[in-house]
């Protein structure tokens, strides 16, 4: 069975930032699936739950209503991990470019009063929210932003090393 590409991603050496996961075809459009890591695999905490959850409802709600932004979203929802989300836009652009995209959606939680949509009607888990939490990690995350955006490896997602043999044979570093 083939490695999916997000496995072949070395997460010994990745660093929150925003990471070009994936580009696919759909029909004749392109979508760009991007990985918004805000916590280092392996190496910190993941983040909180029900914080997480609360981050998902208000920067899904935030990328739906940015009026510049709102017809390439597809998608925004967290890693099973709990280490960030995925993004996923129309079109395939470089992820540099989505950085104030990303950075206004984290700066805009800190302006959250509600969290949208979490209700018994709306939500599969009402109760499981964290506001204050939520708050905390996007602050966290949009200072990283700010203080790394001069640096490239925040956009540059560090790849494992494969060996592959003449008959197309894969072996993993150790």
């Amino acid at each position: 069975m083939e490695l999916i590409q997000s496995f072949s991603v070395d997460h010994t050496r990745i660093i929150p930032g925003i990471f070009l996961s994936r580009e696919d075809h759909v029909g004749n459009d392109m979508v760009t699936t991007y990985d918004i890591r805000l916590k280092k695999p392996n190496r910190e905490p993941v983040i909180d739950v029900a914080a997480m959850h609360s981050l998902e409802h208000i920067i899904a709600t935030f990328l739906r209503n940015d009026p510049d932004w709102k017809d390439e979203v597809i998608y925004w929802g967290p890693m099973g991990c709990l280490t960030g989300f995925y993004l996923i836009l129309k079109g395939n652009r470089a992820p540099g470019e989505i950085y104030d995209l990303m950075l206004a959606a984290f700066k805009s939680v800190e302006d959250a009063e509600v969290i949208p949509g979490a209700t018994a009607v709306n939500c599969g888990h009402y109760l499981m929210h964290n506001l204050g939490m939520a708050k905390w990690y996007a602050a966290e995350f949009a200072d990283y932003l700010e203080k790394n955006a001069d640096n490239p490896a925040i956009f540059e997602y560090p790849k494992t090393e494969r060996l592959i043999t003449d008959d197309g044979q894969q072996f993993f570093d150790s």
